[in-house]
């Protein structure tokens, strides 16, 4: 958990625009479940501005102030309240040229009455009828959480110290605080309003003045938070061979052990044959919004199940997702490539079952598995969800309601908990919250929700949390060259646009794709409707999210969902515009254009085949398209640009950005921290070696799961 990551003079700024305290409130309301008080709401207004006004007069802007930090990145599975510390100030060292931290205790107290002096860990301020505790032993229990192995340098060499900043009080006023024998280590300085300059010369002392180096270490930080996660697809390749894909913390640790002591029971031990496993079949549904890491857990479970000799497959709904892990992570392994498969293919069930049959997506689940390439005998002719528990022992779902974008995608909570008990199946739900895409920036997830309107939440301006970026261009070709500079200079960049343009497939023996997406003189085509390349080495529709040439073309949520790059440009059309203080929803009609023999858009609005005809209900046509949306808009790790080509919608979305673009913090590949440049990985090739299951390498069995 942290509120806000910023530099010290973007913080200023950022107060300046009177947005940084209702930042911290959303942000605080969020991981706290409750609303922040009044007192905690001035203490950010006067002490972290303070904090921040003197760093920048000791010609120290840069730097970074991590607010409200948690300890450890474990913090809130433990049994007692969370260690929280007020601010973490985050730079390099001056002189030993390696990171410097100092965790930072602020007290808004004028004076201090006095100290219990037999043990220095109560602090009696004047107005306060109960003692405090003396902020020098908070912050010992602070330092040693946090140069812990979980705390979030992991073990890396730094510097560290820490201090109390009491900026209202004088010496004299808080005489007893620094007469007792309360603790003086690297952790224990204490600064008052009259000792400012001491602490201004400590922090140059502590910090080097150097514009990249404070970014840099605090990049390190986030990722060792777990907030700064790899790309999916990069994960995977980085593991081929290993046991660990990724590594997973809190409510995804937990959700993955159980899993494994699930197995563990339901399934026969290669180990001890002689032990009978339980014979009933076990579901498991893990909910969550996206980038909260239900793929990471899916993908984990995959390779630590194969690991112990277990036979899995990996089934989704999503052809892109299982296009790009075949192509951009399988290469030329065969076995993992067929690893990967479609909710579809389990008609009819394997023979003898499978251990684990893990489904990514299942929101996109359909009523039948039905193909028109299919015949008579081969189509599904019960439940698609009925088929997916009958084909292994232990199934696992992942879903989230909030990405079901086609009318009929029927995956929900109720139908898989029903289909458990009509197959009588053991059901376990787990619920996912933490956020790990959108630079983990859960603020940025919300506004989303809010601004589409999928919850009753009323939208507000951006609050800028130094985690996630957001800008809104005025043309197509702004949007185009933002995307373009930033995959050239060496990020992962898309452009993506809601379906609100007719689709033509390849045109001719060359296979030429046809510029469908028409925004004034802007012509651009849509990913290739096609399974195979087209002319000038168009990648198709599967793998166009990772293939080098996909670049040139305009993805959708079909080609999108599941899948995440640092910077993706997100064109809305007229199926979703702006009209006063409501959203409104519109179906488009096309023509045949005489000249080309294409279609072309006659009434603006949504193009989609699946969603637009008369069939849909007007309600359920403006949940998928504002689902679509939602997906299109959180594909981002870093950034996302936001185009419409209704001018009403742009201005509302401008409203809604507010100016956000302060020094530093846009997030371009050039004012990104060495640390934080991490160019896509090339398509993996050669045959993944898995490691063998070690003997006693299985959790012991809860007997409380079901």
């Amino acid at each position: 958990m942290l509120l806000l990551k910023m530099a010290a003079q973007d913080l200023l700024t950022l107060n300046a625009r009177r947005l940084m305290v209702p930042h911290l409130a959303a942000r605080w309301q969020h991981f706290r479940g409750t609303p922040a008080s009044l007192t905690e709401s001035s203490a950010w207004a006067e002490s972290l501005v303070c904090l921040a006004g003197d760093l920048v007069a000791a010609e120290r802007g840069n730097v970074q102030m991590v607010v409200e930090c948690a300890a450890t990145i474990d913090e809130f599975q433990r049994s007692d309240s969370p260690r929280l510390i007020d601010v973490v100030l985050v730079g390099r060292h001056p002189e030993k040229n390696r990171p410097s931290v100092q965790l930072v205790e602020l007290k808004r107290w004028s004076s201090v009455t006095k100290v219990e002096r037999a043990t220095a860990d109560l602090v009696y301020v004047e107005g306060m009828e109960k003692g405090k505790a003396h902020p020098a032993l908070q912050l010992r229990k602070y330092y040693k959480a946090f140069r812990s192995e979980r705390g979030p340098f992991q073990g890396l060499d730094f510097e560290c110290g820490g201090f109390a900043y009491l900026h209202n009080a004088t010496e004299e006023s808080v005489r007893p605080l620094l007469e007792v024998a309360a603790p003086t280590g690297v952790y224990g300085r204490i600064y008052t309003g009259d000792r400012r300059k001491k602490l201004m010369a400590d922090l140059q002392r502590t910090f080097a003045a150097d514009e990249g180096g404070a970014a840099s270490t605090a990049e390190v930080m986030l990722q060792g938070m777990g907030l700064r996660n790899n790309r999916l697809l990069d994960a995977m390749i980085w593991s081929r061979g290993a046991d660990t894909v990724f590594t997973l913390r809190g409510r995804q640790k937990e959700i993955a052990e159980q899993i494994l002591e699930t197995a563990s029971r339901v399934l026969p031990d290669p180990v001890r044959p002689e032990l009978i496993p339980d014979e009933r079949r076990a579901v498991f549904l893990v909910t969550g919004g996206a980038g909260t890491g239900k793929s990471a857990v899916g993908l984990q479970m995959k390779t630590e199940l194969e690991t112990q000799g277990r036979t899995v497959m990996y089934a989704s709904g999503s052809r892109a997702f299982n296009g790009a892990m075949q192509y951009h992570v399988g290469g030329g392994d065969t076995e993992f490539r067929e690893s990967f498969t479609y909710f579809s293919n389990f008609v009819s069930p394997p023979d003898p079952p499978l251990d684990v049959l893990i489904c990514d997506e299942a929101h996109r689940l359909r009523d039948r598995s039905t193909s028109r390439f299919w015949q008579a005998e081969e189509q599904g002719t019960g439940p698609q969800v009925d088929e997916l528990i009958a084909a292994s022992r232990l199934s696992v779902f992942f879903l989230d309601e909030a990405q079901s974008v086609r009318p009929q995608d029927v995956g929900t909570v109720q139908l898989i908990e029903e289909a458990a008990r009509r197959n009588d199946a053991r059901l376990a739900r787990f619920d996912l919250w933490e956020q790990f895409r959108c630079g983990g920036s859960d603020a940025y997830v919300r506004w989303v929700r809010a601004v589409l309107g999928l919850t009753e939440e009323a939208p507000e301006p951006w609050r800028a949390d130094g985690l996630m970026h957001i800008e809104v261009v005025d043309t197509p070709e702004e949007l185009e060259r933002i995307i373009h500079a930033e995959a050239q200079a060496g990020a992962s960049a898309r452009m993506v646009a809601g379906y609100c343009w007719p689709w033509t497939k390849p045109q001719g023996k060359e296979r030429r794709l046809e510029a469908d997406v028409r925004i004034g003189d802007w012509h651009r085509p849509w990913n290739a409707y096609s399974d195979s390349f087209c002319e000038n080495d168009v990648p198709p529709s599967k793998i166009w999210s990772v293939h080098p040439n996909g670049l040139g073309q305009v993805g959708c949520v079909y080609t999108a969902q599941g899948l995440e790059w640092d910077w993706c440009g997100v064109i809305m059309g007229e199926d979703m515009v702006r009209r006063g203080d409501t959203w409104v929803f519109r179906r488009g009609k096309d023509r045949r254009d005489p000249e080309s023999d294409v279609k072309r858009v006659a009434v603006p609005g949504s193009f989609d085949p699946k969603v637009k005809p008369a069939s849909v209900n007007d309600d359920e046509f403006a949940r998928l398209v504002r689902h679509a949306y939602h997906v299109l808009m959180t594909r981002a790790s870093r950034a996302t640009v936001l185009y419409s080509t209704d001018e009403e919608t742009r201005e509302y979305l401008k409203e809604m950005v507010g100016e956000v673009e302060i020094h530093g913090l846009r997030p371009t590949w050039e004012n990104l921290p060495r640390e934080a440049r991490r160019p896509p990985l090339p398509r993996a090739r050669g045959k993944r070696k898995r490691k063998k299951r070690k003997p006693g390498g299985v959790h012991e069995a809860d007997p409380m799961l079901f």
